[in-house]
């Protein structure tokens, strides 16, 4: 796909012109010249329904934002990808000559690169070489996906320099989550991949995860009077790998003690009535967040068909509920390692002291430490911003935009 750079960024297209220099003269320093680059960008994205479902084969509600990464690239006739980042010190490289997954580079972009570089390649498409620089405004860490819109914005490059844009979102997606799960050795749904690869608003259905179900939804979130804000908190992310990994393990324990993979194949009665048996079998948090899953698999269902009604009303009472059972069933608002650091916890309380009622809050992505989103009506907006960021800091309120496209090529004049 390929859009046109000020439709893309419309009111913004101004500021991101800048970043677009920046990237092109940062380019030619790293790789001699800038001659032959071609601009692609991809979203970080929100989670609007859905929390940690997807994995489970759940369904979700989720949104592209304008918070996206920028890359130039340049296709190379050699068998290596060269990519440097703004935010990082020295070179990614990837020998396509090896795509072998080395356990030494676990955990880096290296590997996430070489893993999008293999699946593509047992799909069916060319790869080839290609220098790039990227500049990305997805906050790292933030449950925004920044991982998710690397991985997104990769594919896009493979996709448009040597399979003449073929490779279709969903794909694309599927291929950024293998290379996350195997290579880079992170546990996750596909939620984010698809999210930021499809862009605007989509309700997804995983149930059969080869073939989801992906409905655009219109979502006019400014008719509503109301702000879509992410709050960090400023929380630590480090060796939280496991804390993320023990959901959807937990769950699955679950559904195996019904003789099925994941939860979605469970028939949720059966749990209701066996569930004195299972916390036997899996222990009592398994228990708990099973029953998160089966009541937000319905929920995220239920937040997509109101926003299709117009009940905007509705819609925030469910996000309030999804709210309530993430901190109580599921139990992603704090680490169990650092129980002192609760910053999710202490966001939603203030949100929901400030809001009494007339807004939403949820804690936002897969938790522990980050960031919690809210609806904010616009009339209490700024007051809102000046309370959250009173304690969290200057700059942790974000007010955010749906961005109607994923990864995509991005035709700019003037750069």
């Amino acid at each position: 796909m390929t859009i046109d750079f000020k439709k893309l960024y419309q009111n913004e297209a101004e500021e991101q012109r800048v970043r677009y220099k920046t990237i092109k003269d940062e380019f030619a320093k790293q790789f001699v010249n800038a001659d032959g680059i071609e601009f692609f960008s991809a979203p970080g994205r929100t989670e609007i329904g859905g929390n940690h479902t997807d994995h489970n084969h759940g369904r979700v509600l989720a949104g592209a934002v304008n918070l996206d990464i920028v890359a130039a690239a340049r296709k190379t006739e050699d068998s290596k990808i060269l990519l440097k980042s703004y935010e990082y010190p020295g070179m990614d490289i990837a020998d396509l000559s090896d795509l072998s997954l080395r356990e030494e580079e676990i955990g880096t972009a290296s590997a996430l690169i070489k893993g999008i570089c293999f699946k593509c390649k047992e799909l069916g498409y060319h790869v080839g070489g290609f220098e790039a620089y990227t500049i990305s405004r997805v906050l790292k860490g933030s449950g925004l996906s920044s991982s998710a819109a690397f991985e997104v914005v990769i594919v896009t490059i493979i996709s448009e320099l040597y399979n003449e844009g073929k490779i279709d979102p969903i794909t694309t997606a599927i291929i950024a989550q293998y290379a996350e799960n195997v290579y880079f050795g992170k546990p996750s749904g596909l939620l984010d991949q698809m999210a930021s690869s499809v862009g605007g608003v989509t309700a997804i259905d995983f149930k059969d995860t080869a073939n989801p179900i992906v409905e655009h939804i219109d979502f006019d979130l400014h008719s509503y009077q109301h702000a879509l804000c992410i709050v960090d908190t400023g929380g630590n992310h480090a060796d939280l790998t496991d804390e993320y990994a023990y959901i959807p393990a937990e769950m699955k324990s679950v559904a195996q003690f019904f003789g099925k993979e994941v939860l979605r194949e469970v028939n949720p009665e059966e749990f209701w009535q066996n569930i004195g048996e299972v916390r036997q079998k899996t222990g009592d948090r398994a228990v708990l967040r099973a029953m998160h899953f089966f009541d937000e698999d319905i929920l995220a269902a239920e937040e997509a068909q109101t926003i299709k009604d117009g009940d905007f009303e509705s819609f925030k009472a469910l996000i309030n509920q999804s709210g309530v059972s993430s901190e109580t069933r599921l139990q992603n608002v704090f680490a169990t390692l650092n129980p002192s650091e609760q910053g999710l916890s202490l966001a939603l309380a203030l949100s929901k002291k400030f809001l009494k009622g007339s807004g939403a809050c949820r804690v936002h992505g897969g938790g522990f430490a980050g960031t919690i989103q809210a609806f904010v009506p616009f009339d209490r907006l700024n007051d809102y911003r000046d309370m959250i960021e009173k304690v969290f800091g200057k700059g942790s309120c974000y007010v955010l935009s749906i961005r109607f496209v994923g990864g995509t090529k991005v035709t700019v004049e003037g750069v």
